[in-house]
């Protein structure tokens, strides 16, 4: 409707131009040359109308884009003097303008509110330009976790400590990683992880940190509880019988005087003394076991196909399973699948589960192992599954501890010694079972 008016009011303009040219040149045609400079006046005060009204609108639009352009919302038109079209297109303006100042005070009060947030939590966040380290933000928390006070450039950690600068700059986007920070005297562990962002062009690193030596502590406490009570065990049903056995020979190899019986059986004590030495030998091994748990080497990771491995598995495990009449379903959708491992950690790992799985399905009327593998969000994912009986919920979350074994001649090291395998992978190991119907164990890469 405004766009109308416009026009109409333009093309009048123009046609009154048009008439007083006209209207001039004809009086200078029939030699009336005082009326012709007498119409003079008019056709400049048409063109003047012309070029004014072109200009003024030219000249408020001019102004309100330029004011937008820096952000300057403080411009308001004044329309109690316009009239017509213009007064319409003042009072549109100041719309505008009242609109984006909403948006604008909703911006900086969402980013206030954001900020504060950022300063308040207990978790160090800093971020910084990836090419040329300097410094866009960083909270209370950070400078309180590290003990650094505000630095412009990530550089100038280089001097107070190198290691973590270098972690900083070198953690890869999604990562996590524990580091042992010097603050003072005391050393205390850091989770950091890191990600990137990217802003108008420019690409910005976002790291936070926060202290998890008290969590790592509890956790690391708790584990350790766990693991003693299962040594203890183990340690105490070779300690008691040995203890018990000993005290049996000496009552025996006691003088006469003492009420022992003088007339000593020699069988009797060669089969005390080799029990002795049996049990003794199983705490040595014992020890050694535990001993070699610790002694993983460190995995030489490439690129593999899944295949392979499962090529090279049921190889080595058919004979087993034909003598004992279980079925093996092998499941790999996708041949091409592949993952970054150890190729012989890794199928360490599965002939463990794989020989769990056999022991597990022993009882079971048509006995069904299946091995596969798939993709799983972003991570491969390779499953151990059987029609076994399952494990009991009351020791699920025991199966990973070192020892502990729910089989008689069981030495409960397969299973903690997959878990240790995994992470170091940068991986992890996952049980699902429900009883009476099977097991699966979950390796994700």
């Amino acid at each position: 409707m405004i766009l109308s008016k416009k026009r109409i009011g333009v093309i009048a303009e123009i046609l009154f131009l048009l008439l007083v040219t006209a209207l001039i040149v004809a009086c200078f045609i029939q030699q009336h040359w005082w009326w012709g400079i007498a119409g003079l006046p008019f056709w400049i005060y048409a063109i003047a109308r012309i070029i004014n009204s072109t200009e003024k609108t030219d000249k408020i639009v001019l102004e309100f884009v330029e004011a937008i352009k820096y952000n300057d919302y403080s411009k308001n038109y004044n329309t109690a003097q316009a009239t017509g079209d213009i007064k319409k297109l003042l009072i549109g303006l100041n719309s505008i303008t009242d609109r984006f100042k909403t948006i604008n005070k909703e911006r900086k009060a969402e980013s206030i509110y954001l900020q504060t947030i950022l300063e308040t939590v207990g978790i160090g966040i800093i971020s910084f330009d990836d090419n040329t380290g300097a410094i866009d933000w960083m909270n209370e928390s950070f400078k309180k976790i590290t003990d650094i006070p505000y630095f412009r450039n990530i550089g100038a950690l280089e001097k107070r400590n190198p290691a973590f600068l270098d972690l900083l700059l070198t953690l890869e986007p999604g990562q996590s990683q524990v580091f042992n920070f010097r603050k003072g005297l005391l050393d205390e562990k850091l989770l950091i992880t890191a990600t990137f962002f990217t802003t108008n062009g420019k690409t910005d690193k976002l790291v936070s940190l926060q202290n998890v030596e008290e969590t790592l502590d509890e956790t690391e406490s708790i584990a350790w509880q766990k693991l003693l009570n299962v040594m203890t065990h183990e340690i105490m049903n070779s300690v008691a019988p040995i203890s018990s056995l000993a005290d049996t020979l000496k009552k025996q190899l006691e003088p006469a005087e003492n009420g022992a019986n003088p007339h000593i059986d020699p069988d009797d004590l060669r089969l005390g003394l080799e029990t002795i030495k049996k049990r003794s030998e199983g705490l040595q091994r014992f020890a050694i076991t535990y001993r070699n748990l610790n002694k993983i080497t460190k995995p030489v990771l490439k690129k593999v196909l899944v295949s392979e491995i499962f090529d090279n598995l049921q190889n080595l495990m058919q004979p087993t399973l034909d003598q004992k009449n279980i079925e093996l379903d092998v499941i790999l959708k996708d041949p091409f699948l592949s993952i970054q491992a150890d190729t012989s950690l890794v199928e360490q790992v599965l002939i463990n589960l794989m020989t769990n799985a056999i022991e597990a399905v022993k009882s079971s009327s048509h006995p069904r192992i299946v091995l596969s593998a798939l993709i799983d969000g972003e991570k491969a994912c390779v499953k151990v599954a059987d029609n076994g009986m399952g494990i009991p919920a009351s020791i699920a979350e025991q199966i990973f501890i070192p020892f502990f074994s729910t089989r008689k001649n069981g030495n409960g090291i397969g299973l903690s010694l997959c878990k240790q395998i995994m992470l170091l992978h940068k991986g992890n190991i996952q049980m699902k079972s429900k009883e009476g119907e099977g097991t699966v164990f979950l390796l994700h890469f």
